[in-house]
């Protein structure tokens, strides 16, 4: 970990380190910078970094070979030195959601049972140091839904210990309060062939009998209280939940036969190749043990894709352990770094590089396939990018609004205005036809708004819905006003307006895909400032100060995972600065035209002091922090590139706005 505690200076200091480290380093780091990101580049124009989650997926990776009676066990050791690794022994002896927080019960429950079945003897230390911090914690039973899922289908628990969710939810009716086109694309791909085998009971092959009674206080099949009681929508919910289970024995078998050919014709077009349904892991394990099920033999070609597809998100590392990735981020990686790279260097090899990489993202936009968002919008044309290589049934609108508008810069910037004009124009007409109701923006869909769903057992991870967001809504903003159409000022005013809205008493904004307030306010200004909001404006210059009363002494910035559970904690760290944060608080600046602040400048200085000299990662930079979240409050992310790209960004828009200003 870099070191975040140097004592704070006079102002006179400062600028007196500032001018020294501008003179001597700024150039030098901004080319070390641009030397290492250009190394990463494919060889077909794209980036693709790694992007870490929890020990959750590699955990599911190991058991789902268990489910299947498929096990590597080369891989396995390798995903179990993997999972040996990242257990913080020193501390709760368990497994967190991020790097530096406090353990997280199902996630500890999943490593110790994956440990477990990969061979590791329950009496080995780190074993009983686990099963003691689950059984502190009330043990297996007080796991989360999807935890206790996984452990039935494994006949750990009895399915009582499970929501009810049964396939003919396939049979149901758009007006009715719960429907699969109502929640999240996410959601819906994971829920579908989840039904199937919830519904018909499956069990895993486990054909090393594993089993994990010790991580229960009271026996499974005597426990009584797996599921937690809230408000009266939530109890509602559970009695309901209650009146299923009863009637689910007197549904004839010919219903049930026509909701699992429902679901299997939903789903199985929806396999996407080997970029896998949805392209995150929890839906493709879930079709493919779901094509089990229904007696696709091991030789299916649909069968094998499918497992490829999973198989293609496990890194292997050079110290020998293994994990997987839950997804991959090719467009999102390769769109910031081309924006990055744009002002390192005018000379050929880097343009050309940035001529590729816009190659490569537009051969990647969707033009012909309508997929789930056409529910709310049948009549607009598709036109979105993905955040994955290929994910035709689920642009995502966040990508599509930067890709479109480094499009548009690029074809500026080169003189060939209007050479990605009809790009451009089906990206922003498609993103339009997604503005919800509020003025604001989505990740995938419109208006998912159906808030008493995350109230229902099967939610008790709280992430059910796609809802407008602060940080996608900034990004459209934003390509809104770079590219300026005529037609877009009625959406972009409405899009400005939720953003006022959305603003926080101090000045912030929350952060859904990043972490957190730091990374929502960066998103919002940007979006702001290029969609030509005066910076003068009080509440633009409100959060320009809250950013700056949550700078560190050393001149960096950093954000816990932790404000996401504490709004309190909004924009601190411990005071323990990171890159990525820096960046972004920098970035939100310098789009603000405080280029020649000593906030900035202190900022500036952080990174040049903090970039990689040698190893793997020299020219880059690092921090072991998970700086987005998946889901709020449940699941977290480490975008590896959020320290190759955006630190190298702030460097260069700094150098960029300073030497306009001088010239």
């Amino acid at each position: 970990m870099m070191n975040s505690s140097t004592p704070n200076t006079a102002t006179a200091t400062v600028n007196d380190l500032f001018q020294t480290a501008e003179t001597n380093g700024l150039d030098e780091a901004i080319e070390r910078g641009r030397v290492a990101l250009l190394a990463r580049q494919q060889q077909d124009g794209h980036w693709c970094f790694e992007l870490e989650s929890d020990a959750t997926i590699t955990a599911e990776y190991i058991l789902m070979m268990h489910f299947m009676d498929e096990i590597d066990d080369v891989l396995q050791e390798k995903m179990a030195r993997y999972l040996r690794d990242t257990q913080v022994k020193d501390a709760h002896g368990g497994w967190p959601q991020y790097y530096g927080g406090d353990i997280d019960l199902s996630c500890t429950i999943k490593a110790y049972f994956a440990l477990k079945a990969a061979g590791d003897d329950p009496e080995a230390e780190h074993m009983r140091m686990a099963r003691k911090a689950i059984l502190a914690l009330g043990g297996a039973a007080k796991a989360n839904v999807f935890t206790r899922i996984l452990l039935a289908l494994f006949e750990q628990v009895p399915w009582r210990a499970t929501p009810y969710v049964p396939v003919e939810i396939m049979l149901l009716p758009r007006w009715f309060p719960f429907h699969i086109e109502k929640i999240s694309y996410w959601a819906r791909t994971t829920l579908v062939p989840l039904t199937v085998l919830c519904s018909l009971k499956a069990k895993a092959a486990n054909p090393r009998k594993i089993h994990i009674r010790e991580l229960f206080v009271t026996p499974p099949e005597q426990e009584h209280h797996y599921f937690v009681r809230g408000g009266l929508l939530n109890r509602t919910f559970l009695v309901l939940d209650k009146i299923g289970r009863f009637a689910d024995r007197f549904i004839p078998n010919s219903v049930r036969r026509l909701a699992v050919k429902k679901a299997e014709a939903w789903f199985m077009p929806r396999l996407n190749g080997e970029d896998g349904i949805g392209a995150i892991f929890p839906p493709m394990v879930n079709s493919y043990e779901a094509m089990n099920l229904l007696g696709y033999p091991k030789d299916h070609p649909a069968r094998q894709t499918c497992l490829r597809s999973i198989q293609k998100l496990v890194v292997h590392r050079a110290d020998g352990s293994a994990y997987c990735q839950p997804c991959v981020s090719p467009i999102w990686d390769t769109v910031w770094s081309a924006l990055t790279l744009m002002h390192t260097s005018g000379d050929d090899a880097t343009q050309d590089a940035i001529a590729r990489s816009t190659d490569w993202l537009t051969s990647k936009q969707e033009l012909e396939l309508k997929g789930d968002w056409a529910v709310q919008a049948p009549d607009l044309a598709p036109g979105g990018w993905a955040f994955q290589y290929n994910n035709a049934y689920y642009p995502d609108i966040d990508d599509t609004a930067v890709v479109a508008a480094l499009l548009h810069i690029q074809d500026r910037r080169r003189g060939e205005s209007g050479r990605h004009r009809i790009n451009t124009d089906r990206a922003m007409d498609w993103m339009i036809g997604l503005q919800s109701k509020n003025g604001g923006f989505a990740a995938f869909d419109a208006n998912n708004t159906h808030y008493h769903l995350n109230a229902i057992p099967f939610a008790d991870h709280g992430a059910l819905l796609d809802p407008p967001t602060e940080d996608v809504t900034g990004r459209v903003v934003a390509a809104l006003g770079v590219l300026a159409r005529p037609q877009d000022q009625e959406s972009l005013r409405r899009g400005i307006d939720y953003l006022r809205s959305t603003q926080l008493e101090d000045g912030s904004w929350w952060g859904r895909w990043g972490s957190n307030y730091i990374y929502g306010t960066w998103s919002v200004l940007a979006g702001l400032a290029l969609a030509g909001e005066d910076p003068r404006q009080p509440y633009i210059r409100k959060s320009i100060e809250w950013l700056r009363s949550r700078q560190h002494a050393d001149g960096g910035w950093g954000e816990t995972n932790d404000s996401y559970i504490d709004a309190a904690l909004r924009g601190t760290n411990r005071n323990v600065s990171t890159p990525q944060s820096t960046a972004w608080a920098v970035l939100a600046q310098l789009a603000m035209g405080e280029a020649q602040s000593d906030s900035v400048k202190r900022g500036i200085t952080f990174l040049l002091a903090h970039q990689q000299t040698s190893g793997a990662l020299a020219g880059l930079w690092y921090h072991p922090s998970h700086n987005a979240p998946g889901f709020p409050r449940v699941y977290y992310l480490k975008y590896h590139g959020y320290t190759a790209y955006f630190p190298l960004w702030a460097l260069t828009r700094y150098r960029q706005l300073t030497q306009s200003a001088a010239a």
